[in-house]
């Protein structure tokens, strides 16, 4: 099993019990995200100390206030060490405020630019503000991606789009992601998504809920048969993604993983 997307310097344990853990569990591999320079200085320093760990160099969009050719500079610099795997996090998030659009597209498009040169994988966070304009980070990313990301191994981390916006990402040859609020109860759109997308382009994070989902989603985690309607239960979410995906596979081979 492959960790495809930790964040191991911003856990409460340190590194070295986090991936004896994981180890333990059967994880053999991690790649942990850089967010800023910081914590990409920090994941490159966790490779390096802890066998079968590897690190992802970029800027998250929250942190894309004055980006410029320096800090690119820097990214690309430490993407030269051979225990950096990936580019990453970057992408749009116009869900929160922490930085200007305008910051973000800039930091995104230099991000794409590193990884084509360097031939590393893209890891990408999109989140869409809610409200008026909803789907206008969706939208915007896709269209820079399809413009300046060819050749790239393009990954969106936890997709939280629609069926359509997967058929067009699986069309392209990307990665995606789901997490635990495929489960949500409300997610019948999400999990028809990730119903389309092929076992050899399909990612998934563990069963653990996501940290502040409301407590329907959180039972909805381990409801099993005890709620067809909410859990893993018969006729339930989970239960009915796994059915579509089984019909619509069936005829596939055994899935092929990302590796690190």
């Amino acid at each position: 099993m492959i960790d495809s997307h930790a964040h191991l310097g911003v856990c409460e344990p340190d590194d070295g019990e986090l991936v004896a853990e994981a180890r333990r569990i059967g994880v053999e591999r991690i790649l942990t995200i850089g967010l800023d320079e910081e914590s990409n200085a920090g994941a490159i320093a966790a490779a390096r100390e802890h066998e079968g760990v590897f690190a992802a160099v970029g800027r998250h969009p929250n942190s894309a206030t004055g980006f410029d050719s320096a800090a690119a500079d820097a990214i690309e610099e430490l993407a030269a060490d051979p225990l950096v795997r990936a580019i990453g996090e970057t992408g749009l998030d116009y869900y929160r405020d922490r930085a200007s659009e305008r910051d973000q597209v800039l930091a995104f498009e230099a991000q794409i630019a590193i990884a084509r040169r360097t031939e590393l994988p893209l890891v990408i966070h999109l989140r869409d503000s809610s409200g008026p304009g909803a789907g206008r980070a969706v939208a915007d990313a896709y269209e820079i991606l399809m413009t300046e990301a060819e050749g790239v191994d393009v990954i969106l981390h936890c997709f939280s789009a629609t069926a359509e916006r997967a058929e067009q990402a699986v069309a392209r040859g990307w990665y995606l992601s789901f997490a635990g609020n495929v489960t949500y109860p409300n997610s019948g759109e999400l999990r028809e998504a990730a119903a389309l997308v092929p076992d050899d382009r399909l990612l998934r994070r563990d069963r653990q809920p996501v940290p502040g989902a409301p407590a329907g989603a959180r039972e909805a985690e381990r409801a099993g048969e005890r709620d067809p309607d909410r859990g893993g239960g018969r006729g339930g979410p989970r239960r009915r993604l796994r059915a579509a995906r089984r019909r619509r596979h069936r005829q596939r081979g055994p899935p092929v993983r990302l590796v690190i």
